[in-house]
């Protein structure tokens, strides 16, 4: 079985450049786009993917607070499960690895947790970057503690 034909753009954000990928109907990734480089099979048109640029800009904005998109983020059944965990973590709050992974039904493996959000392949919408540490403090984020800073001010979270 061949894989479905990725679209992308690129797209300005007060965090830098963000890569937005598509496969014609959901969203498969949101990425830093110091952090990856689009792949030769991707084609790079804008239209595929023009809703989530369009909710991103209106989220950076401060005009939209949830998004309203498909999305097919490829992972294990386990990272699957932590991304729908960090999707419903609203807007405007956080929790801990350890919080997520007790909601998750394994309490005790916030190291485990840790790494699937670091391996979430579509940021902002699915909101990485609303987990923080057991004491409070930012840690680690693919994008760098400084958008993780910048995303939670403009959410109200710091």
């Amino acid at each position: 079985m061949q894989d479905a034909p990725r679209y992308y753009t690129v797209t300005p954000s007060p965090i830098g450049d963000l890569v937005v990928v598509g496969d014609g109907e959901a969203v498969t990734g949101i990425h830093f786009g110091a952090r990856v480089a689009p792949r030769p099979a991707w084609r790079r048109d804008p239209a595929p993917v023009a809703a989530a640029v369009d909710q991103l800009a209106a989220y950076f904005a401060g005009a939209r607070r949830d998004f309203d998109l498909w999305l097919a983020p490829e992972g294990t059944a386990f990272q699957r499960r932590v991304w729908a965990a960090l999707a419903a973590i609203p807007y405007g709050q956080t929790t801990t690895y350890g919080k997520l992974a007790a909601e998750i039904g394994h309490p005790g493996s916030a190291r485990a947790v840790g790494a699937a959000n670091g391996a979430n392949p579509i940021a902002i919408v699915v909101p990485c970057h609303r987990v923080i540490g057991a004491d409070g403090t930012l840690t680690g984020y693919a994008g760098g503690l400084a958008a993780k800073r910048t995303l939670l001010a403009l959410e109200g979270a710091l």
